[in-house]
């Protein structure tokens, strides 16, 4: 080893932040940020050992379990005690209905970022974003006002897209369901528990300016579902 050979020993507060945004940005991995060394730790040891089990008897379920386990304890010590959160309300829903569910007109709003092909947002003025570029931009998002798209709610699935700097996209981009449920909308107008769907579905990014949302935006989207009217709306927050 020669002289001008760079040290690129690795910290495990380093190794920890480099899943959230960082050198090994992986979305479904930044809740270790927020673990302390020694969970972190834990965490891995609990992980190999359940790679391990699974080497010998090929149930991936246990290390699943493991990530999501981790996941939920990493979360909560970031977020904190629910009882302090600001949009926290005691009774819900905030509203009660004029009308029986079954009479209503529902429409589904989603923090999901999906959009219609051809109807793609631009974000920021750029076309063509991709997901991985979204998430280089993660804190633009956060700091700007939210873009609603409106996704006819007939929408075949091969003509939806998604893209969201915040959450790990692969499963919504598979299964839209997962995350913009249009059909299982539908299907509750076709057993009757709602009365239709809103021809129309919205959608935004939810890593947004929450304030601008709240206090600006928020009012300007509920006129326009009142205008389309609109009884009740089916938040899905992602």
């Amino acid at each position: 080893m020669d002289d001008t050979t760079v040290d690129a020993t690795e910290t495990i507060q380093q190794l920890r932040k480099s899943f959230s945004y960082g050198t090994r940005s992986n979305l479904n991995f930044k809740y270790a940020k927020d673990l302390s060394d020694a969970e972190f730790g834990d965490f891995l040891e609990e992980l190999f050992g359940a790679i391990a089990a699974t080497a010998d008897d090929g149930h991936a379920d246990r290390v699943v379990d493991v990530a999501y386990r981790w996941q939920v304890h990493g979360y909560a010590g970031h977020l904190g005690d629910p009882a302090d959160f600001p949009h926290r309300h005691d009774d819900t829903p905030i509203a009660t209905l004029a009308k029986p569910l079954s009479e209503c007109r529902v429409a589904l709003l989603t923090s999901s970022g999906h959009f219609v092909e051809g109807d793609d947002p631009q974000p920021f003025g750029e076309t063509g974003m991709t997901q991985a570029q979204a998430e280089t931009r993660i804190m633009d998002f956060i700091r700007d006002a939210p873009t609603l798209s409106a996704i006819p709610i007939d929408t075949p699935p091969d003509q939806l897209r998604v893209r969201h700097g915040g959450y790990p996209i692969a499963s919504a981009a598979e299964d839209h369901q997962v995350v913009l449920p249009l059909g299982h909308l539908q299907a509750l107008a076709e057993s009757g528990v709602i009365g239709e769907p809103a021809p129309t579905a919205y959608s935004f990014v939810g890593a947004t300016s929450q304030t601008r949302l709240r206090k600006d935006v928020a009012p300007a989207w509920a006129e326009q579902l009142r205008d389309d009217g609109v009884d009740a709306v089916l938040l899905v927050p992602v």
